[in-house]
């Protein structure tokens, strides 16, 4: 295992002091790994070409038009602007669950740090909503240093409290977020498929691009109990006394078909839909997601 991967092991970031550090460690790693962020602005935009004059820079010359008409032209672009990213993380009782060291919420705070770090540290702008069923704590679009200490704070101080209601959240944040930009959810998901659709389809329509990021203990897929168990809802559905071998294949489907679904409504409407397992190296889960929405960028920019 790489010296990074050691670094981003969940384990290891638990036990880190402070946000601040865990964002600088996790984005230290993905920058060892040349993976750039692709949350940028349209600097990649084309506008239109021009002759070539001497001075300009080389790497600009369209070199396709040069092999066909023995011309050299210049390829020029829309002037780069900044790009914002609204970090939206449940934290209704439901991300306290842990099977491991740390809870969803732990998990789901680590990633929203590191993006945060991440943007602002590009220049761009990001803002911060905790929610549960309402929202909870609002740090206001911004960039800077100080700007990511408001955002890494307001992510330490956060305990996971209340029931969920992630779908009717995003429908009433669709009609607030003033500033087109990415708004990567962070949450379990675990609500009505269909409110939690109408709430990220109400975000495209508003011209925002949301990424559903599925924060989920690897307890929660394979229901790997063999002893007679007491599970507690954690949002107040009461307390049940089961046999975990007498329903895990119902419970596994249950979870698999739910998640399918999200899956399914989130491509028809060209929506990243990525699951983040606890047990699972941050740098690798995220250093997946953004080498893929790196390629994908570059495929649509040919």
């Amino acid at each position: 295992m790489s010296e990074p991967s050691k670094r981003l092991d969940p384990a290891v970031l638990d036990r880190l002091e402070g946000l601040s550090l865990v964002a600088r460690t996790v984005v230290e790693g993905l920058m060892a790994g040349h993976h750039r962020s692709p949350f940028r602005g349209s600097s990649s935009e084309f506008a239109q070409h021009r002759e070539y004059v001497l001075g300009d820079e080389l790497r600009h010359i369209d070199w396709r038009i040069f092999a066909r008409n023995d011309r050299l032209v210049i390829k020029e672009f829309h002037e780069e602007t900044t790009v914002g990213c609204h970090l939206l993380v449940d934290a209704s009782e439901s991300m306290a669950f842990s099977s491991t060291g740390w809870t969803k919420l732990d998990y789901a705070r680590w990633c929203a740090a590191a993006l945060a770090y991440l943007v602002i540290g590009q220049r761009d702008t990001a803002g911060l909503v905790v929610f549960d069923e309402r929202e909870r704590v609002k740090v206001q679009p911004g960039n800077g240093e100080i700007q990511l200490q408001g955002i890494l704070e307001a992510l330490d101080g956060v305990e996971p409290s209340g029931p969920t209601s992630v779908g009717k959240v995003l429908q009433w944040l669709a009609e607030r977020l003033s500033r087109r930009g990415i708004v990567a959810i962070f949450s379990d998901f675990f609500d009505e498929p269909e409110d939690v659709v109408a709430g990220v389809r109400q975000l495209v329509q508003r011209g925002h691009e949301p990424i559903m990021f599925q924060v989920i203990d690897p307890l929660e897929l394979d229901f790997s109990i063999d002893r007679l168990v007491r599970l507690e809802g954690l949002e107040g559905t009461g307390v049940h006394k089961v046999d975990p071998k007498a329903i895990r294949a119902a419970y596994v489907e249950e979870v698999q078909a739910h998640n399918r679904l999200l899956a399914k409504h989130a491509r028809s409407h060209s929506i990243d839909f990525v699951q983040l397992n606890t047990a699972h190296s941050v740098e690798a889960v995220l250093t997946t997601y953004l080498a893929h929405r790196t390629a994908r960028a570059r495929g649509g920019a040919r």
